[in-house]
């Protein structure tokens, strides 16, 4: 224990074992440099992805959490399967992983419209771009979420 109460890692572990004991399906480790934290693992979809997030964030006041929580790709139904009976496909709005001229980017804490447009095309007076592509899912260039999944249009 710290001189004014628990460290920063040991806040981290009791956020990680509540995350753990909240969400038995996930499978989460958490990496600690400073005071960023970076979320590692995988979640069964991104429902509880952004949910662990939330409660990790809710427990823990740190500078900057990532997130590389993985959701494992959709099986391929299989040959035979019932008519009437659709395989899963890509998130709402997206197109097939398949289109080599599709970009996806899934925005992390601290994401802006304005830094995404900067790292994707040099200009971040070019965030219309991806806020108009991604209107779908977006109502406001300001109001961007943790773990959405957006279109980059090239």
């Amino acid at each position: 224990m710290g001189l004014f109460g628990k460290s920063f890692e040991e806040k981290v572990n009791e956020a990680m074992e509540t995350v753990r004991n909240k969400f038995p399906q996930a499978q989460i480790a958490a990496a600690v440099q400073d005071k960023v934290v970076t979320l590692k693992g995988s979640a069964p979809d991104m429902a509880t992805k952004t949910a662990i997030m939330t409660v990790f964030n809710s427990l823990v006041d740190s500078e900057n959490t990532i997130n590389q929580i993985d959701i494992p790709a959709p099986t391929p139904m299989a040959a035979g399967a019932a008519m009437g009976t659709a395989a899963a496909g890509p998130a709402p709005g997206i197109s097939a992983a398949n289109d080599p001229t599709l970009r996806i980017h899934e925005v992390a804490s601290g994401d802006t419209l304005s830094a995404l447009a900067k790292k994707y095309y040099g200009n971040a007076g070019d965030y219309m771009k991806i806020y108009n592509a991604n209107r779908d899912q977006l109502n406001n260039p300001d109001l961007i979420k943790v773990g959405q999944r957006l279109k980059i249009p090239n």
